[in-house]
């Protein structure tokens, strides 16, 4: 018997309710159905406060500090964030300042985002991917984007929708088996 993955989901919204959340939720949910999981989900409503004024990791709130810890930890990142000003609202990229550099290594991310219509669907390939780059994760090939007309409210209302995260979840777990089985150490170096 293996451990379940480690599957930490962060939204990188600053409303509640938000698309975007509901979005993480679901992508995260059909991860679930497919393999043996321990989920958190990370907001940043709820952590947001923490965050603000901190210029060195030192300076956090231990909440917050914990959950950069599962960020660091885990065997599958999925991010997701809406459509800010071109890019990734600014709470979201302040988090992940305070992310070790390396600890990211061959870390399978999932990226998501959402936005009011198809035009901002590029924020994955021009904002996201570069972002985990950086960190040398393992960004998988296919990410998410929901515009506003893929919801009812903050319920996901379309079943093209539901087949690009299921699509996602049934593509991300492979990849995320073998960066698990990985030894970190032969990806740094």
């Amino acid at each position: 018997m293996t451990a379940p993955f480690r599957v930490v989901a962060v939204s990188g919204s600053l409303h509640e309710p938000s698309k975007t959340t509901a979005l993480v939720r679901a992508i995260t949910a059909a991860v679930a159905e497919r393999a043996d999981v321990e989920a958190q989900l990370i907001e940043l409503t709820q952590i947001g406060p923490g965050l603000a004024g901190a210029l060195h990791r030192e300076q956090l709130t231990p909440e917050v500090e914990a959950q950069l810890q599962l960020i660091e930890s885990a065997d599958l990142l999925i991010v997701g964030s809406p459509v800010y000003r071109a890019s990734f609202t600014g709470l979201f990229k302040h988090l992940f300042d305070f992310v070790g550099q390396y600890d990211l290594v061959g870390k399978p991310v999932l990226l998501a985002a959402t936005g009011g219509g198809e035009k901002h669907a590029l924020i994955i390939e021009h904002q996201l991917r570069p972002l985990f780059a950086f960190f040398q994760a393992l960004t998988l090939p296919l990410g998410v984007y929901a515009s506003n007309t893929d919801f009812d409210g903050y319920e996901i209302a379309s079943d093209v929708l539901r087949a690009r995260i299921a699509l996602a979840a049934d593509r991300a777990l492979p990849l995320v088996g073998y960066a698990a089985s990985r030894p970190v150490e032969l990806l740094v170096g």
